[in-house]
């Protein structure tokens, strides 16, 4: 994913916290807002120390990179996105990362076509 696409400043992370809406699984938390300006969704990522060591939290990082770019043609691109990993996502894989965030971008309606999962 490139790095235009990636929300990366604090005040943009606030903004979306304060101005989104959220919604949750088990394993991952998603922020949106809508930006209609915008010509591609960005994306923030957001893994704590309480997850594991570095390691650990760049393969989760890595993970959710390589599904949004997989689903990108299918999500709408006037969105910010942040993503929070919780704790159980430091001892599952990527198929299963991608099936949780493929959940959460359905049930709130952020993709293009209805068919995916």
């Amino acid at each position: 994913m490139k790095k235009e696409f990636r929300i990366k400043k604090n005040d943009e992370f606030q903004f979306v916290f304060k101005n989104g809406k959220s919604f949750a699984n088990r394993q991952l938390v998603i922020y949106y807002v809508k930006k209609p300006t915008q010509e591609h969704f960005r994306i923030g990522l957001s893994v704590g120390k309480k997850i594991g060591n570095a390691v650990t939290r760049n393969r989760i990082k890595r993970y959710l990179r390589q599904a949004f770019q997989e689903l990108e043609d299918n999500i709408y691109m006037t969105y910010d996105i942040v993503i929070i990993a919780r704790q159980p996502t430091k001892s599952i894989e990527y198929k299963d990362i991608k099936k949780s965030l493929t959940h959460l971008l359905y049930k709130e309606n952020l993709f293009r076509k209805r068919g995916i999962r």
